[in-house]
């Protein structure tokens, strides 16, 4: 009989990246931002975090931009899908980013751990701190919208 290893199991378990979603909210020239503080010190992000189990990619976006910014979310069109492997922590991320638009700020909720404020700024403010973003992520999806970028929502099919 023959015993598996943790370093047999570790070669035979299926890779996943990680799903996570973002919000693109733009007003009056200005991007909503998420300040936060990461191992690599603060870094700027869209309201961004992972899919949770039984959660649709709308409802994970609209969540994670409350509990990050305080402002409820209302995606109105799909931005696209971002496949980037982090470069220190060798982990692969798919990002589903939405475009939408935010009201009813709470600013007494309490933000997310991690999460130091919420942020507006304008591309060339994103441009001049670009070793400040959480990931390149962060300014593709800005570029990808004022190229005009846009899909409808009903693209991602949840069944």
């Amino acid at each position: 009989m023959t015993v598996a290893t943790p370093k047999d199991l570790q070669e035979s378990a299926q890779w996943m990246p990680h799903a996570t979603v973002a919000a693109i909210v733009e007003d009056n020239g200005k991007f909503l931002l998420v300040e936060e503080i990461t191992d690599r010190g603060n870094r700027f992000n869209q309201p961004a975090g992972h899919l949770e189990d039984n959660e649709t990619l709308l409802e994970a976006v609209a969540r994670e931009t409350l509990e990050e910014t305080a402002y409820t979310f209302k995606p109105t069109s799909f931005l696209g899908v971002y496949h980037w492997k982090h470069a220190h922590n060798d982990t692969t991320y798919l990002r589903f980013a939405y475009i939408g638009s935010v009201s009813n700020h709470q600013p007494n909720l309490a933000l997310d751990d991690g999460i130091i404020r919420a942020v507006w700024m304008t591309v060339d403010e994103v441009r001049s701190k670009v070793n400040l973003m959480r990931s390149p992520q962060v300014l593709t999806c800005i570029e990808d919208y004022l190229s005009g970028k846009r899909f409808p929502l009903l693209v991602v099919t949840h069944l």
